[in-house]
């Protein structure tokens, strides 16, 4: 198969200096696509800034922001048979970006948001893929809840939830523990291990379902 994998963290500027970010490491997006390429399917991986080495047999496209992300997975996610939203895409950007570095002034500074793009739910809709979907689900909080809703809202064939407010298994840990949902099945939880041994079980799963 031929599979998009986006991974990593967006970085929105502020100024020439500052930028709105999230604690992604991109190791769980990264896992997924060595593990893809081991088990013989062709990856493009669209990441955002991380500080790993890609797969070298991977095609890599690098992004900064949330929008370009969107740019480049709306040009490709037609090509591929499988796509894999693993990515900690920032929500919000700045709607006014200042040209210079912003010095301080002693006064409060508001900066003003404004939504960016949904990816994962543009992917039907938005770009037409009539691939496999899987999205994910990093909470904190009512983990299956909010997974259950987000796999039938963004029309997903699975969603991978994990909780990432767990040290153990949240930002920068070399360790996951998922549960993964699939529409008409109950949840299945993979019990926490090496995010590239889940990468390599997930990836077994994405391939017997997207077969189906």
């Amino acid at each position: 198969m031929r599979i998009l994998i986006t991974a990593g963290p967006t970085r929105e500027p502020i100024d020439p200096v500052r930028f709105i970010g999230n604690r992604s490491s991109g190791k769980m997006g990264y896992a997924l696509a060595e593990a893809s390429i081991e088990a013989g399917h062709e990856v493009i991986l669209i990441s955002g800034p991380v500080a790993l080495t890609p797969p070298e047999k991977a095609e890599i496209i690098q992004v900064e922001t949330a929008l370009q992300m969107f740019e480049a997975v709306r040009d490709s996610i037609n090509e591929c048979d499988v796509a894999i939203f693993a990515a900690a895409v920032g929500d919000y950007r700045v709607e006014s970006f200042s040209d210079s570095k912003m010095k301080k002034t002693g006064r409060t500074v508001t900066l003003t948001l404004v939504e960016n793009p949904d990816i994962l739910g543009s992917a039907r809709g938005g770009f037409g893929f009539a691939g496999y979907l899987v999205g994910f689900a990093a909470e904190t909080e009512n983990v299956e809840t909010n997974a259950s809703e987000k796999l039938a809202r963004k029309g997903c064939d699975l969603l991978i939830a994990n909780d990432v407010s767990r040290k153990e298994i949240g930002f920068d840990s070399e360790q996951n523990e998922v549960t993964v949902f699939l529409k008409d099945r109950s949840p299945h939880s993979f019990p926490q291990e090496s995010k590239k041994e889940v990468a390599k079980k997930l990836i077994d799963l994405i391939e017997r379902s997207a077969s189906v």
